[in-house]
């Protein structure tokens, strides 16, 4: 008797239209590694390729110094993951994941200056008028008034550290991240994306002047919202206090007007290279990307993204480095107190959207997958029922009785 086995269901019975493909992707790129069930032990080797890594990173501080250019930083990060998954995970897989999340920040670097070609009139009351409403005074003014010294002092390497880390850190803990847990690392990458490119569309319909710009012009000077005039390349008290007002320093060898001090806490180690060299970044960049803060954003970003993977103590150190960035931001005259508000609402909605995404859709297809690969190996459900030493029970034969 010929029985006939129905043919199993492919991809091809059942096609798919619409955005299934794309979501079937997104979730099995969000589901978990598989271990590979044979791994020689390369223990030995992983360890030396470490050695070496953290060796060759060591020199090239001591003579590049510390690498703040993203790419440079990427590529350097990526050396290091090599090295780490030797015997642990494929090496390609380094290359898989990360080139396109180089190429998207790549393409961000590309696109920044088009708020230059849209050319909307830049903000120079905004920030400070919602500051004063809401505080009743300027903070930075009243930051600099109370803080700030004539040279500075041994906490401004603090702020200074602070502020370049944001450059160095989110990048650094993607990659501890991604060797970690692979598909916590792409929901970290695709929310610091997404923060990103909706902090560029701030920047290119809403460009705004930050507090140190503020403090070197006055309000004639940019009644026509101006994107880069030239009191912004002054440096020295204006009249007045230019549109932050007047500020009395309580230090009387203080200046007496608000200063852009982000870099200048390397002064006090005397690594005048470093803050040339964040000077010299500053001046490259969008000038008027002040709002939202993504100083601010990404850091929040990476608080609220850590928060329920790590214990109290990774909690209080996350949540307290993205306080400290506000600070540092406000007292430095980076931005406004409004500009960082923005940036920590940008994260907040960032981390929601991606929740509510995971949980509705990416979660619930990932299962489905894997239900399904379990149905068509039934041995991952039931290993007892595929083992090939078991035996199987003979088929009933009847005995013939003595004598017949």
């Amino acid at each position: 008797m010929n029985s006939r086995v129905p043919d199993e269901p492919t991809t091809s019975d059942a096609p798919a239209d619409g955005v299934e493909p794309i979501l079937d992707d997104i979730s099995a790129a969000a589901a978990p590694d598989t271990e590979p069930v044979n791994r020689r032990d390369l223990t030995m080797v992983r360890r030396i390729a470490i050695a070496a890594w953290a060796a060759f990173m060591i020199y090239e501080i001591a003579v590049n110094g510390v690498a703040f250019d993203r790419t440079q930083l990427i590529v350097l990060l990526c050396l290091g993951m090599l090295a780490a998954t030797i015997g642990r995970r494929r090496a390609i897989s380094v290359i898989i994941d990360w080139l396109p999340f180089a190429l998207i920040l790549i393409l961000y670097d590309w696109t920044r200056d088009v708020a230059r070609i849209v050319d909307m009139p830049t903000q120079w009351h905004l920030a400070a008028d919602v500051d004063h409403w809401l505080f009743g005074v300027n903070p930075t003014v009243w930051l600099q008034e109370h803080l700030k010294e004539a040279s500075p002092p041994w906490w401004e390497v603090v702020t200074s550290v602070i502020y370049m880390s944001y450059f160095i850190v989110p990048y650094a803990v993607a990659a501890v991240l991604w060797l970690k847990d692979r598909s916590a690392w792409r929901r970290y990458a695709a929310c610091f994306v997404a923060t990103t490119f909706l902090a560029l569309v701030g920047y290119t319909l809403v460009p705004a002047a930050p507090p140190w710009a503020a403090a070197r012009c006055t309000a004639e000077q940019v009644v026509d919202h101006p994107r880069e005039p030239q009191c912004m390349a002054y440096e020295g008290a204006v009249a007045g206090g230019g549109i932050l007002g007047e500020v009395t320093p309580t230090n009387p060898d203080a200046q007496p007007y608000v200063e852009r001090i982000s870099a200048r806490g390397w002064n006090f180690l005397n690594i005048h290279a470093a803050s040339t060299l964040v000077e010299v970044g500053q001046g490259k960049a969008n000038l008027v990307a002040a709002i939202p803060s993504l100083h601010a954003g990404l850091t929040m970003l990476l608080a609220l993204f850590m928060w329920p993977r790590v214990k109290a103590l990774g909690k209080t150190l996350f949540m307290g480095y993205a306080l400290a960035m506000a600070f540092t931001l406000v007292y430095t005259a980076e931005h406004y107190v409004f500009d960082i508000i923005l940036g920590w609402g940008l994260a907040a909605f960032v981390i929601l959207v991606a929740t509510v995404v995971d949980k509705r859709w990416l979660t619930p297809r990932a299962e489905r997958r894997r239900a399904q690969r379990e149905g068509a190996n039934p041995e991952r459900l039931d290993p007892e029922l595929h083992d090939p030493e078991r035996q199987a029970p003979e088929p009933d034969t009847e005995v013939p009785a003595p004598g017949r």
